[in-house]
């Protein structure tokens, strides 16, 4: 019997889970930039100021604790999911306000101590730099044998 109310309180517990609708990325436009030519794209190295806070205002981090600003090349995973697209298509001199869900944030762990287990985190993120990523030249993408 405990083993049959065991297994229906797990399964219960994970419908439960599963069906909670999981929230998605919300990126809001904090200061748009005219004439943008050149928009961030995977494999793009940035440099960017930020705030990071959680929802109840509660400042975790933010750049100017450092002496640089923030570098991260996009598409490599070195930084958390909603930055990574969060920061996509993004204008140098825009500044971006993202609202990431734990699912693309830090998830059921947290950053503790900062930044408890299942937390939606709010970023401004500005971006002041953007060097874009290296293509391959022609000549360097073909082999040419001289006979």
């Amino acid at each position: 019997m405990r083993i049959s109310v065991c297994l229906a309180l797990t399964l219960l517990t994970s419908l439960a889970s599963s069906s909670a609708p999981k929230r998605k990325l919300q990126i809001g436009i904090k200061k748009r930039v005219d004439n943008c030519t050149l928009k961030s794209k995977r494999g793009d190295t940035l440099f960017v100021n930020y705030v990071g806070t959680l929802e109840d205002g509660t400042e975790f981090d933010k750049s100017s604790n450092y002496e640089d600003s923030f570098l991260v090349t996009l598409g490599y995973g070195q930084v958390i999911k909603g930055w990574e697209q969060g920061l996509m298509g993004m204008c140098v001199g825009e500044k971006r306000k993202l609202v990431i869900p734990p699912d693309l944030a830090y998830g059921s762990f947290g950053a503790l101590p900062k930044i408890p287990p299942n937390s939606t985190v709010i970023f401004t993120v500005e971006l002041v730099k953007l060097v874009p990523k290296e293509e391959p030249r022609q000549s360097d993408t073909h082999f040419h044998e001289e006979l």
